[in-house]
């Protein structure tokens, strides 16, 4: 596999962010995933924590180097974010459980499937046009699809912010997950929370993803988003993936695949094997900023390596 890829997330006009961004890859597979930690209820960037790191321990458990079983890894990974969210809950007698939103996207063999509960969406782009997106699980989109609401009342409407899906509820999560979808080189893979697209309309997000390299559009999306948004504003958080970049994207965002060892496993989410929920909180912004860093180092060493070969 070769790809670029880039992340950010702003805390916007909020006191936490509450977002989290991450991706995981092997020689043959990679994971994307964005989480929104739902400010309605207690501790929500924690909820967004567990649901990552559970998804993401569980990448590196199936994908040998490939995850044989896309759909059904998909929905059981986000299952079993969802319990062990409410084992959080339980372990530490908390009033309610913490809820979160998530969209993950899984590639391999030149092929993306993606899924998603609430509102955290998924854009897939070619040519500065959206292919595929998407439908938040929330009642706005329900009265759109039912013909009750015009889609121009998307902004305005009472009801816009109401979600009916998530991880953390007290129901078991609906699991939408896409068909599988042949990846085109230069195809843009989008995943953001609602900071985001709420303020930015679709057409500005493919157009500005389109005339510049992710490294550059996804910083510029969210200091545009922030500046509209104002001191009111959401947590703004973007994680964008080109496939198969050309030769002028080289750097730190560039990762080519070919190279890494069957069994090995790169991300930038801390996932330990055996989560320990009493002590989850120690996994804090610092601590993730870190691993980041740390892995932007090393694949700027690796990109440095394979280039000579």
């Amino acid at each position: 596999m070769r790809f670029s890829v880039y992340q950010e997330s702003h805390i916007g006009g909020r006191k936490n962010n509450q977002d989290r961004m991450g991706y995981s890859f092997t020689r043959d597979a990679l994971l994307l995933l964005v989480a929104d930690g739902m400010g309605g209820h207690i501790m929500g960037e924690m909820a967004a924590q567990i649901a990552m790191q559970t998804i993401a321990s569980l990448f590196q458990e199936n994908a040998t180097p490939y995850v044989k079983k896309p759909e059904r890894f998909l929905e059981d990974s986000f299952f079993a974010a969802h319990r062990e969210i409410h084992r959080y809950r339980a372990i530490n007698n908390l009033p309610e459980t913490p809820r979160t939103t998530i969209v993950a996207c899984l590639i391999q063999h030149n092929s993306a499937m993606w899924a998603h509960c609430g509102d955290s969406r998924l854009y897939w782009m070619r040519g500065g046009q959206i292919l595929a997106r998407t439908r938040d699980h929330s009642r706005i989109e329900t009265l759109i699809a039912q013909g009750k609401v015009d889609a121009s009342e998307r902004e305005t409407h009472p009801d816009r912010n109401k979600l009916f899906n998530c991880l953390g509820a007290p129901n078991m999560p609906i699991v939408e997950i896409s068909r599988r979808a042949s990846l085109q080189a230069g195809d843009i893979m989008l995943l953001c929370s609602d900071g985001l697209w709420s303020v930015l309309p679709d057409h500005e997000l493919a157009q500005r993803l389109h005339s510049n390299t992710i490294v550059r559009a996804v910083p510029e999306l969210l200091t545009t988003a922030t500046g509209i948004a104002g001191k009111t504003g959401d947590n703004v958080t973007a994680l964008a993936m080109m496939w198969e970049s050309s030769e002028n994207l080289q750097g730190n965002s560039t990762i080519t695949t070919h190279t890494l060892p069957v069994g090995s496993v790169t991300t930038t989410i801390q996932a330990p094997r055996h989560l320990d929920l009493e002590n989850a909180d120690t996994y804090n912004d610092s601590d993730i900023e870190k691993a980041i860093e740390e892995i932007r180092n090393a694949i700027d060493k690796s990109s440095r390596i394979t280039s000579r070969n």
